[in-house]
């Protein structure tokens, strides 16, 4: 009987997985994909200086900095990958976010040792990655889908401040690459940047 239980606790899963893109819509810059790994039967404050893990879109760019903290200094495993603008515009966003999450779950399981057996892993809607499940609003409803959203967006806004710096006629820093006026108008009056989508910008 000890044994039978034994054998039935190892077949538990160890971590449930979350992955989750940024930047699907911009006019510019990559899409980023995270795979985040909760561990099963760790507990992990869901408040942070007041604010609950939420959807990345839901919080504010001060608390997801402080969660995407959190979430590090908490030992979450992850990893983050992204695919060019130049890729993009090659075999389309969708193609190139499924290509990032198939690439963020390899680099999970070799880097931090978790197992695909070990593991259960849940996509936010719109990803597909082999052994996982697609849920519709999964950014919302599962824990660690919302902190792959989190250090997905917060690692992509940090790329984008950085790349103003060496585009600064079109306030990437402030808009991260989407569609906004002030955007529009920038590419009206300077073209394209090497990092804008092209197909993505056919019409401005």
């Amino acid at each position: 009987m000890k044994a039978g239980k034994e054998k039935q606790h190892q077949k538990k899963p160890l971590f449930i997985i979350g992955i989750d893109e940024v930047g699907r819509g911009p006019l510019a810059g990559p899409v980023m994909v995270c795979a985040a790994a909760l561990e099963v039967g760790k507990k992990i404050s869901l408040i942070e200086n007041g604010v609950k893990l939420n959807d990345s879109k839901k919080l504010t760019p001060k608390s997801r900095e402080k969660w995407a903290e959190k979430l590090k200094e908490t030992g979450v495993p992850f990893a983050i990958s992204s695919v060019s603008p130049a890729v993009i515009d090659k075999i389309n966003v969708s193609n190139a976010a499924n290509l990032a999450a198939r690439r963020s779950l390899r680099k999970l399981f070799a880097e931090h040792g978790i197992t695909p057996s070990g593991s259960v892993i849940f996509l936010d809607g719109g990803l597909y990655a082999p052994g996982g499940k697609t849920v519709i609003g999964a950014d919302r409803k599962i824990k660690a889908v919302m902190a792959a959203s989190i250090l997905a967006k917060v690692k992509r806004d940090k790329h984008m401040r950085k790349i103003s710096s060496k585009y600064p006629e079109y306030g990437f820093d402030k808009h991260k690459g989407y569609g906004t006026k002030v955007h529009m108008a920038a590419i009206k009056k300077y073209g394209l940047s090497p990092i804008h989508r092209k197909t993505f910008c056919r019409s401005v």
